[in-house]
């Protein structure tokens, strides 16, 4: 009995020792478990419900032009988020169904308030608040709301979170982009994208310098997720990025891109490019590729054209594509990315080369008869009757087919070649933009006597812009082909330079002399050649039109696609500038002469005041120039009578009374010669008109349409005589309310322009 009784009892430990050792072989597997293979895993969840990890944006560096304004710049805007799992009331343990119904109702109140005033605060759609709504029942700690709000919006939350004791909506600081002149420059500046990062552009090729570091501030929290003593919060700051100085002059800018836009909208045309660009350093002044974009908002379509021919097409999915490819479109900049032939301003190349070779003089002549035979075939002068006998300058400014092509036969394939290589036509410019496209070019043992004909008036080969500008920059100052660039200096985030951009010559092309007879060539063009239109009164401006046929782009049926050109430099006797105007496919047959030298005239005008640069008038220019109006302010009418006929100007009596009281112009301004003064006898009188729209018409009816409207003109251009020049541009806009006397200058072009 007694045995049984202990063997039982033996049984039974060993029984409860087995389940003893079980149970604890299960707790120390699941300690392992929980520790070893899922350590890690809940470790971060632990952290994640007990700490907070917030970043600090750096503030983008700036971008400003040559003069201080600013391009570019960061502000400080808000990320709106929300704690889902903080807007839930818990319950406790032993909380009873009541109490616990209770406070899924006030959960549901709280959710219900949260997404309406956030909706409505953030103007959001219905698809939208739904959207809110998931975010807010999610099983997490963050859902982010909204990114890069406006302080005037963070502070309406503010507000409503702290009228309602809310802990489940935070915000977070962070930097949006900004760029006060929207479009300006559009093209060189480029734009970021949502996470700050450049995507083309200045943004995008210096994005490492722009880029500062973020800062980083770590806060823990309590079983609620209310943050708690900053003794346990560690922040690391936000390091901002370096700032950018451009060469860009906004004045420069600002009328480069308007005669581009003007010309763009006129003539319907598929592009519009320009440079213009510091002839002696290589820093770009101003450069512009439309249509381009609103930097504050890239994605949209800027260029009525294009948004007409994309409405168009009906098929949505091929309307999407439509969209996004002239999107892009409007991205690319035509001056560094793309390709072009041309033409006859490369005429101005090969004038260098032939002059430094020797094989030609400025006395060399030659008889053009409309066209010349190369080999078997026929290459026509762009004027069929021919030229006639011309010197080698008239060749220029005639831009003679035939003349051209028989010089670059005396140069020869292999210093035809030489030169073309000199001035930098085999190779990209390394300008400081990304996407500079390749140059597409015959290699020397490719030419024949055919090619190198052609590529002698300046087709054959396909060039970038900025390698084109860059040559004429060479020609202007003296022979030295310059880098072009577009950075001249690199700021840390207290204003401390860091890095300076020099100038970089990378080689003596041709001689100073050639330099000297070119420019002089160039010049002859515009006072007397093709280029009239690129005149500028008071400054001596050289130049070159260019216009090449786009072969094979043309559907069937339709006429030859152009792109022309002029460049320019200016002052032809002591050259500050070189600048070069492009017009894609515009829908009238005129050559760069028509449409770009116009465009090129203004830029020269304005720049040369930029600049500093003062004129210098020849006689015929001193006739038509304005003088400073004589003071007859508290005269009687007789002695202003007789000092205004002193100055040779005419005027106008208004009122009833003997003695000036006002007049129009002022002393301050300056009034045409043979002008009119209006001179006010009673105590405010004034009289005004509207400015009349000068554009198309001739000299003869500018001035009589002046004077019905009781208005001054200032006449401005070149070759005025001419029956075919007429007025293009006014310095008031067409309806402005003025007052009577004021001076309008018009500027006139010569319409007579040919395909060159």
């Amino acid at each position: 009995m007694k045995a049984n009784t202990k063997k039982n009892m033996l049984k039974r430990l060993l029984i409860l020792s087995v389940v003893i050792i079980f149970l604890l072989s299960t707790n120390v597997a699941r300690v392992f478990y929980l520790q070893v293979v899922r350590g890690e895993e809940l470790a971060q969840k632990a952290e994640s419900q007990q700490m907070r990890d917030s970043e600090i944006s750096a503030m983008r560096g700036s971008i400003y032009d040559a003069d201080g304004n600013v391009l570019a710049q960061s502000a400080t805007v808000w990320n709106i988020y929300i704690d889902p799992l903080a807007i839930t009331i818990t319950s406790d343990e032993d909380a009873t169904a009541e109490q616990i119904a209770l406070n899924e109702a006030k959960t549901e109140k709280r959710r219900t308030l949260i997404v309406d005033t956030l909706s409505e605060i953030f103007e959001y759609d219905d698809k939208e608040k739904e959207e809110l709504l998931k975010k807010t029942q999610a099983e997490n700690h963050y859902e982010i709301v909204e990114k890069k709000v406006e302080n005037n919006v963070k502070e309406k939350i503010s507000e409503f979170v702290s009228e309602n004791r809310l802990n489940c909506i935070g915000m977070e600081q962070a930097t949006k982009r900004y760029y006060p002149y929207d479009s300006l420059a559009s093209s060189v500046i480029g734009f970021t994208g949502a996470d700050d990062q450049g995507l083309s552009g200045i943004e995008a090729y210096y994005d490492e310098e722009l880029t500062g570091t973020n800062g980083r501030v770590i806060t823990a929290k309590d079983a609620l997720s209310n943050n708690i003593s900053n003794d346990y919060e560690t922040s690391v700051g936000a390091t901002d990025g370096n700032s950018i100085v451009l060469t860009i002059n906004q004045t420069i800018q600002y009328y480069l891109e308007k005669g581009l836009r003007d010309a763009l909208e006129e003539y319907q045309a598929k592009g519009a490019y320009g440079i213009v660009m510091d002839c002696n350093t290589g820093a770009v002044l101003g450069m512009s590729s439309l249509p381009d974009f609103n930097c504050n908002d890239p994605y949209k379509l800027t260029y009525d054209k294009t948004v007409k021919n994309v409405n168009k097409i009906s098929d949505k999915k091929q309307k999407e594509t439509a969209e996004s490819e002239a999107v892009q479109n409007q991205w690319r900049n035509f001056t560094v990315s793309d390709t072009y032939v041309p033409g006859s301003v490369f005429k101005t190349f090969i004038a260098c080369a032939a002059l430094e070779e020797h094989v030609v003089s400025l006395d060399t002549s030659y008889t053009c008869t409309g066209s010349i035979k190369v080999d078997k075939y026929k290459m026509n002068c762009h004027y069929h009757p021919g030229h006639g006998t011309q010197t080698f300058t008239q060749g220029l400014e005639n831009s003679c087919n035939p003349f051209f092509i028989t010089v670059g036969q005396k140069l020869g394939v292999h210093n035809y070649f030489k030169y073309f290589n000199a001035f930098g036509f085999t190779d990209v410019t390394g300008i400081d933009l990304p996407g500079e496209a390749s140059p597409q070019y015959y290699k020397e043992e490719q030419y024949g006597i055919v090619e190198l004909s052609s590529a002698s008036f300046g087709q054959t080969n396909s060039l970038t812009p900025i390698q084109v500008c860059t040559g004429l920059c060479a020609i202007a100052n003296g022979g030295k082909l310059v880098q072009p660039y577009l950075v001249s200096s690199i700021l840390d985030a207290d204003g401390k330079t860091v890095k300076k951009t020099e100038t970089n010559v990378i080689r003596q092309v041709i001689s100073e002399e050639t330099s000297k007879n070119v420019r002089e060539m160039m010049k002859s063009v515009v006072d007397n050649g093709t280029g009239k239109n690129g005149y500028v009164a008071g400054y001596s401006v050289g130049g070159k039109t260019g216009t090449s046929t786009k072969l094979g782009e043309s559907k069937q049926g339709e006429g030859d696609k152009y792109i022309i050109s002029f460049g320019a430099i200016a002052p032809s006797d002591n050259p500050e500038i070189a600048m070069l105007i492009i017009v894609d496919e515009p829908n009238q047959d005129l050559g760069g002469g028509a449409i770009c030298a116009p465009i090129a005239a203004q830029v020269v005008e304005e720049a040369m005041n930029v600049l500093g640069i003062e004129p210098k008038y020849d006689d015929d220019e001193v006739k038509n120039l304005s003088s400073y109006a004589p003071n007859v302010v508290g005269k009687t009418v007789e002695e202003a009578e007789k000092e205004i006929k002193e100055y040779k100007l005419d005027y106008v009596k208004i009122g009833k009374g003997d003695k000036v009281v006002r007049q129009c112009p002022t002393s301050a301004g300056t009034v045409p010669s043979s002008g009119i003064i209006y001179i006010y006898t009673d105590e405010g009188e004034k009289q005004t008109t509207k400015v009349p729209d000068f554009n198309g018409l001739s000299v003869s009816e500018v001035k009589s349409l002046a004077q019905t409207n009781k208005l001054n003109v200032q006449i401005a251009g070149n070759d005025l005589s001419s029956g075919s020049v007429i007025a293009y541009r006014q310095s008031e806009e067409v309806s402005t309310e003025v007052e009577v006397g004021t001076v309008i200058t018009v500027s006139f072009k010569n319409t007579q322009s040919v395909l060159d």
